[in-house]
């Protein structure tokens, strides 16, 4: 599966590094940058949840997950460690192929139209490109979320799932909406995704900044 993923992968043109298990695969991480990585769960050595724990120690590169069929357990375990997203096997390559271009879209991510920009707090007004809410303030131009000041690292996943929220501050966003807006998906997709996403947001910003509309989806307190 490894070796015929990779084929399939530079037949659309990319350069793929390959490894056979996740001690040989962080090896290969930390010897080299990568514009995205693709982890299967069940890696010999060290597996692909751990592997990506320990990724996140000290990058956001964007990670998709490989999880077999009906096994939600891993599904939520690697979202929780960090993974962006993920596909069950068997996957069909044009699929593999659409999840990698989605994170390669979201780690490129535009900044925000300038009419999305909220007042900020004070007596001055935002910078053009801050979408400031409190204390918490969101660089659209450079790309950077600061909180009471300090920086605040989210992975690409994070950070347009935050920027979703901050162009539409008070308003409840269903999940399949941000499936569709966040991750991509023509179709709908796992909502466990945007729930576990959620919750990582929460622990870097703050439980109470994004609500849950219970029935409905979540919404950015104004």
């Amino acid at each position: 599966m490894r070796r015929s993923f990779a084929l399939a992968l530079e037949r659309y043109g990319y350069r793929v590094q390959a490894a056979a298990d996740g001690l040989a695969g962080l090896e290969s991480f930390r010897a080299e940058p990568f514009d995205v990585l693709v982890l299967d769960v069940m890696l010999p050595g060290l597996d692909g949840i751990g592997l990506c724990r320990r990724v996140r120690e000290t990058s956001l590169v964007p990670v998709l997950m490989m999880s077999a069929r009906g096994d939600g357990l891993d599904v939520v375990a690697g979202l929780e460690a960090g993974a962006d997203d993920y596909v069950v096997k068997p996957v069909e390559t044009y699929v593999l192929v659409a999840r990698i271009r989605s994170l390669l879209r979201r780690a490129t991510y535009p900044p925000a139209p300038a009419g999305a920009t909220a007042p900020a707090p004070g007596p001055g007004p935002a910078a053009p490109d801050v979408l400031a809410f409190g204390d918490l303030a969101i660089d659209t131009a450079g790309m950077e979320v600061t909180l009471a000041g300090d920086p605040v690292a989210l992975t690409p996943t994070e950070l347009k799932l935050l920027l979703e929220f901050a162009a539409h501050p008070g308003v409840v966003l269903e999940r399949h909406t941000l499936l569709r807006d966040v991750w991509d998906y023509g179709w709908d997709g796992d909502s466990r995704v945007v729930d576990l996403c959620v919750q990582r947001l929460r622990r870097k910003l703050g439980k109470d900044r994004i609500e849950t509309v219970r029935g409905f989806g979540y919404k950015l307190r104004r």
